[in-house]
């Protein structure tokens, strides 16, 4: 009895290769790394800030100097925004792609991101004078639609829920969900207020929206962290999940929650950023294993640094005009998408 546990202990290990000590460097390299760019990104825009003074801004604010002022008020929440989310739809990612075991799971791409802007476009059209906390809960109702959409469309397959299939369902549900919140922007007249959330970005942040969605994205990240174990067990197949006494249907349950929470509470502040949950979960298996107790973390740190350095990226792009973040992300995002469904095809 002992011996056969060990043994399935020991090829568990093998099958769950991972490299901690890698994956303690990068978190924490990363960390200051993220610290650094942060700065940096207080630093950067329309108007070019010294970081001495954004060092001051920071530890000795003076209300009345101009400097201070765009520092806290506009670049300041405008960081850790792009750190918060960066952080949740890499992890959100990573979690889709270990649970489902589809290589190219993503908010994005199945439909949850996409829903939780229709949510928010029935918000601005239907309920007005909806509270912004109010708006983060219909949010997480809309990428749940996204999902149930997905995975309904996909199982009328014929052959099963494929990788690509399911990526092929997700983009034509993200496509209807797009045009539909589009049309209800258009047709009620609040297209301009759309406009936002459509281009995703994480300008215009405002410490009021951090207040709220921060406490939502910090908890799903921690719970994601506590599933982590639970997710490794799952990429390795439902039937090694189901012998090892895992009870899937559950931990499957609360990872979709966890993953809804997480995109919905990220699309609510800085509108649809796509391919983030896609490519960095790919990044951090490729460094640091197939153990989602080290791909989890690493994602968040490497997401929070691409996010940021994609918003500094998208105001040096044509200055003082603005690109949109989730532009430049989509830059490194399709190429590399369009590189995974040619691999899972060619497989």
């Amino acid at each position: 009895m002992d011996s056969s546990t060990n043994g399935k202990e020991e090829q568990l290990r093998e099958q769950l290769w991972a490299r901690p000590g890698a994956a303690m460097g990068i978190i924490v390299i990363g960390l200051a790394a993220l610290l650094f760019i942060m700065a940096l990104g207080i630093a950067v825009g329309a108007v070019r800030i010294p970081l001495r003074t954004v060092y001051e801004a920071l530890f000795s604010f003076h209300p009345d100097n101009t400097n201070h002022q765009i520092i806290w008020d506009l670049r300041f929440p405008r960081v850790i925004a792009g750190a918060l989310v960066g952080a949740a739809f890499a992890a959100s990612g990573s979690i889709m792609q270990g649970m489902t075991r589809n290589p190219l799971a993503d908010p994005g791409l199945l439909g949850i991101n996409a829903g939780a802007a229709f949510a928010l476009a029935i918000c601005f059209a239907y309920l007005p004078h909806l509270s912004f906390n109010s708006m983060i809960l219909v949010s997480f109702v809309g990428a749940g639609l996204g999902v149930i959409l997905v995975f309904g469309l996909g199982r009328f397959s014929r052959g099963g829920l494929t990788p690509v299939r399911l990526a092929l369902a997700g983009s034509a549900v993200s496509i209807l969900l797009s045009s539909l919140s589009q049309g209800i922007a258009l047709v009620n007249d609040v297209a301009q207020d759309m406009d936002f959330w459509i281009a995703g970005g994480v300008a215009g942040t405002q410490w009021d929206q951090l207040a709220l969605t921060a406490p939502w994205i910090g908890g799903g990240l921690i719970v994601s962290l506590l599933l982590s174990r639970y997710i490794s067990i799952l990429s390795l197949g439902e039937d090694v999940a189901l012998g090892l006494g895992l009870q899937t249907g559950l931990i499957k349950l609360a990872a979709s929650v966890v993953v809804m929470i997480l995109a919905g509470a990220s699309v609510a502040m800085v509108g649809t950023i796509g391919f983030i949950g896609l490519v960095v979960p790919h990044v951090a298996r490729f460094l640091v294993g197939k153990d989602y107790r080290w791909i989890i973390p690493t994602s968040a740190v490497i997401g929070s640094l691409l996010v940021v350095g994609a918003d500094i990226a998208a105001r040096l792009v044509n200055p003082p005009q603005e690109t949109p973040a989730a532009a430049m992300i989509a830059l490194i995002g399709v190429p590399y998408f369009l590189y995974l469904i040619r691999k899972e095809v060619r497989d």
